[in-house]
Formats: structure tokens, C-alpha cells, sequence
């Protein structure tokens, strides 16, 4: 019993996400550390593209990492961090991008692309409207089709 509660926790313990904070970055004040490990979810890694700062370990994320800690520290607002980092880096280091001018056609283009498909499939539906496809039999087609059905 005991060897199985033991392997069920290394296999909870495996699939548990693995951050890249190295220790080295890590605040002391744990309200801190808490808001940076929160900003640093959102932000996007210049080198690994699909992945947060928190989770890469690329050195370009730990850099960022490392200035987002600085500027907590020195008081910022999460709110000017964020702005701060998007100011150097683009609206590209944002995970989750802003509904913007900007990304309007990024946010706008699924719901676009969705209505534009059914719009297809009902003038596709409505021109076939039910039609039988193929051309009608002809007399002689008809007299062969009922003397094979009577069996002849």
C-alpha cells in the first residue's frame, strides 16, 4: 500500500508544470514574488514563442524575468510593468493580446471566418434545394427497370 501511494505521488510530482525561476530570481517578500510569477504567465518568450517567461528557459526570458522582479521591486504597478515590457518589446510579448485597433482583425477573423463558412453551406444547401442529381430515365430505361423488378 505504502509503495503504491509513493509511486502515485512521483507521478503527480513528474506532471507537475515545471517552472524555469531559478532560485538565484526568486523575491524575498512572497506578495512580490507572487504578483511577478502572476506577470510572468502573461508574458509571451521572444526565443521559445509558445511559452511564458515563467516557463522558458531561454536567457532572453530569464532576462525579463529578472527586469519584471526589478521593476516590482522599485514599486511599479503590475499595470506599468506590463506597459513597460510592451513598450519594449511589442504587443507580441503578450500572451493573451489587448483587444486594440490593432488586433482587431486577430480577435475579429475567427468569428468572421465561422460566419462566413455557414453563410457558405446554407446558399450551398439552398442551391442544391432538394434536386435529384442525374438526368430522368428515358421510356426504354423505364420498361427495362420494371421488367427486371416484375422478375422477367
Amino acid at each position: 500500500m505504502m509503495r503504491r501511494l509513493l509511486l502515485a505521488s512521483a507521478f503527480l510530482l513528474a506532471s507537475a508544470p515545471a517552472f524555469a525561476v531559478n532560485p538565484d530570481e526568486v523575491l524575498a517578500d512572497p506578495a512580490l514574488e507572487a504578483r511577478a510569477r502572476a506577470l510572468s504567465a502573461e508574458l509571451r518568450c521572444m526565443v521559445c514563442q509558445n511559452q511564458s517567461i515563467d516557463d522558458s528557459n531561454a536567457e532572453l526570458a530569464r532576462d525579463l524575468r529578472l527586469l519584471v522582479r526589478e521593476r516590482l521591486k522599485n514599486g511599479d504597478s503590475d499595470e506599468a510593468v506590463i506597459e513597460y515590457v510592451v513598450s519594449r518589446y511589442g504587443e507580441f510579448v503578450l500572451l493573451n493580446p489587448r483587444l486594440r485597433g490593432e488586433t482587431l482583425l486577430l480577435w475579429g477573423a475567427p468569428i468572421v471566418l465561422f460566419l462566413a463558412g455557414a453563410a457558405a453551406m446554407v446558399l450551398f444547401v439552398r442551391k442544391r434545394g432538394g434536386k435529384p442529381t442525374g438526368t430522368p430515365l428515358s421510356e426504354a430505361e423505364k420498361a427495362e427497370l420494371e421488367r427486371a423488378l416484375k422478375g422477367e
